[in-house]
């Protein structure tokens, strides 16, 4: 049925979520492949100017392939609780590896970008037991970062090494694999892939609740916190997202590009699982998917050439995609535009709108609901700003907390408070127990028996149509261009060094790329350091690039509470006040009057007034994700 309301949805949920006989990622896929074997399940074109003639597979082949990946790890060893990680960029063979790890044991998806050290963290506090990554040649990058990351890392057993370029027509590798790396023994997997049965599995497939997956989430410094999806939550969020929008993504005949990296929930799951496990076809970017030299300059050639029906990207995509000419290519195929991971600015969602005609989507998702929680209906109407419906058979709730953090009931409508999340679709939890420890809350049900809810941490509110509104994050986490940074992996760096006091990042709204990381630093008594001496010292010292900030500010005393806690939400208000200046005067235009404050439904807001025609400046603070209102 059609999702245009919630009454839409709680029509649906009449029925049961309908698992029957889906046990698995792998029943799933499956079930997928049936529908049609013969159907295209997955195209890849290793360059963007290779694009007409990709490598294809049909839903059958594609199986075969997986099924290929899974009993080749169980011949390594890989057995339930065993983890395979996936160190690659995006290839065919990482979804092989993706599924089929996760049907023999538990696949551990890894940034490739990460360096050694942050990566020797990930993988040690995994388990890790193989290692699927790039080799060598034609760019030794990854492999570099692998070969930092694996010494002495105890119980890995092997690596198998990919060739990026497997799929060239005519390629032959340009010289053999080395036997070994750092002592860890080396296999082609090419090879050992082809070496294995294609038509069934070799052993039982996976149940419900075995955890299939491991997502890094959150920062990389201190102790690694690893989500833990079990096979029952991706089978759940795919059927929950196709009820939603299957009509565009995950039905026989769709396509859709899928161009962010394949180590986010969003690719692996939303475009990959999803359509795939509805007879979908996945059209698959070269290996660094929207980063790939010449992708974005031919992006409407290549959907029109493909018929593309629904594509996902984060605001900075769709604003350089705004920049690319669309004349004399027929886009009629494509429906669907889904923007998450990041807020959209209000006047980019409508200025693409209005100039493409073709709609986007918003939704929420984090990692811990498995992928998506709430979206914007398809077939319904979308609310700017919005995160839209709940998604069906999945509870999503606006709680209240008091101050200390205890529970105190649900909010009332339009009241902003945290949001919370029930269901099947809900992570098995953290792999810490120190990362569980404030994540759940339990309250009443209607039946008497306690319900299990999730902490998102995230502040919102819920309309009386059923959509929900977010009003701010109470994590802390800066969000540049749909990258999640650690603020603490910028004030960690900073406080190393010898002059500084305190310091405490936050992140400085940006017209492209939704935020960007600033610091502010107090020196300590008597010392002496420039802004400038301090950002080299952050650009030597932070590992990724990302997170070095594009400013630091000096200030006699960081705001703090009244118990002494640095309070970066005065912080957070000054960077807003500095960009609505800075914006202000790009245009021309002369404030008069500018206050900005943290409105208890809107989030930060900016409140301002212009001598004349302010509708420059409007329009220019329409490109940020904070609120903005002119007197």
């Amino acid at each position: 049925m059609s999702i245009r309301t919630l009454q839409d949805i709680l029509t649906l949920e009449q029925n049961p979520l309908p698992t029957a006989g889906l046990d698995s990622t792998y029943a799933l896929l499956a079930r997928g492949a049936a529908i049609d074997p013969q159907a295209p399940a997955l195209s890849f074109f290793v360059r963007v100017e290779d694009h007409a003639t990709p490598a294809r597979w049909n839903h059958a082949q594609l199986l075969g392939e997986i099924t290929r990946a899974a009993n080749l790890f169980h011949r390594l060893g890989i057995r339930r609780g065993g983890v395979v990680a996936c160190i690659l960029p995006n290839l065919p063979e990482t979804h092989f590896t993706l599924w089929g790890a996760e049907t023999a044991g538990t696949v551990f998806a890894v940034n490739p970008q990460l360096d050694g050290a942050q990566m020797a963290e990930l993988l040690r506090a995994a388990g890790v037991q193989w290692i699927v990554t790039l080799g060598p040649q034609p760019d030794a990058d990854i492999w570099r970062r692998v070969a930092g990351a694996i010494g002495g890392l105890a119980g890995l057993q092997g690596i198998l090494a990919v060739d990026p370029l497997h799929h060239l027509p005519g390629h032959t590798p340009a010289q053999s694999l080395p036997a070994t790396l750092e002592g860890v023994p080396v296999l082609d997997f090419h090879a050992e892939l082809a070496a294995e049965d294609a038509r069934a599995l070799g052993f039982a497939a996976p149940v419900a609740s075995d955890i299939a997956s491991y997502f890094c989430t959150g920062g990389t410094t201190g102790l690694p916190k690893i989500a833990q999806h079990s096979q029952a939550n991706e089978v759940a969020n795919a059927l929950q997202l196709a009820a939603v929008a299957g009509a565009q993504i995950a039905a026989p005949g769709r396509t859709t590009l899928a161009a962010l990296p394949l180590f986010h929930v969003n690719a692996q799951l939303g475009s990959g699982l999803t359509p795939f496990a509805h007879g979908g076809h996945v059209l698959l970017a070269p290996a660094a998917g929207y980063r790939s030299p010449g992708l974005i300059p031919r992006f409407w050639e290549i959907i029109a050439r493909h018929r593309v029906n629904s594509f996902s990207a984060v605001p900075t995509i769709y604003a350089a995609l705004l920049q690319v000419p669309r004349d004399g290519q027929d886009l009629s195929s494509l429906k669907l535009a889904i923007c998450g991971a990041a807020p959209m600015p209000v006047e980019l969602f409508r200025s693409f709108e209005r100039e493409t005609g073709m709609r986007i989507v918003e939704g929420y998702g984090l990692t811990e609901s498995t992928c998506v929680a709430s979206i914007n209906p398809p077939d319904g109407e979308s609310r700017i700003g919005s995160i839209g419906l709940r998604l069906p058979w999945q509870e999503m709730r606006v709680m209240r907390f008091d101050a200390a953090g205890n529970w105190q009931g649900e909010a009332a409508l339009d009241e902003v408070g945290v949001l919370c999340l029930s269901g099947p679709n809900v992570f098995a939890g953290y792999l810490s127990p120190q990362h569980n420890k404030d994540a759940w809350l339990e309250t009443g049900a209607a039946d008497g028996r306690p319900q299990r809810w999730f902490n998102t941490g995230d502040l919102g509110r819920l309309d009386a149509e059923g959509y929900f509104w977010l009003s701010g994050r109470k994590k802390e986490l800066i969000i540049r261009g749909g990258h999640n940074i650690d603020p603490k992996s910028i004030e960690e760096v900073l406080a190393g060094h010898p002059a500084v006091a305190l310091c405490a990042a936050v992140g400085r709204p940006d017209a492209y790329a939704g935020e960007v990381p600033v610091a502010y630093v107090q020196l300590r008594q008597g010392a002496l350091a420039s802004e400038a001496e301090l950002l080299a010292y952050a650009a030597q010292h932070i590992s990724e690039r990302a997170a070095v900030p594009k400013a630091i500010h000096i200030l006699d005393a960081l705001p703090v509470t009244a118990v002494g806690k640095t309070f970066k939400p005065a912080l957070n208000l000054r960077e807003i006040e500095s960009v609505v200046r800075e914006e202000a005067a790009q245009v021309g235009a002369t404030l008069s009057q500018l206050t900005v404050e943290q409105d208890p439904k809107l989030g930060m807001l900016a409140r301002y007034r212009v001598e004349g025609d302010g509708s420059a400046l409007a329009s220019a603070l329409g490109r940020h994700i904070f609120r903005s209102e002119a007197l």
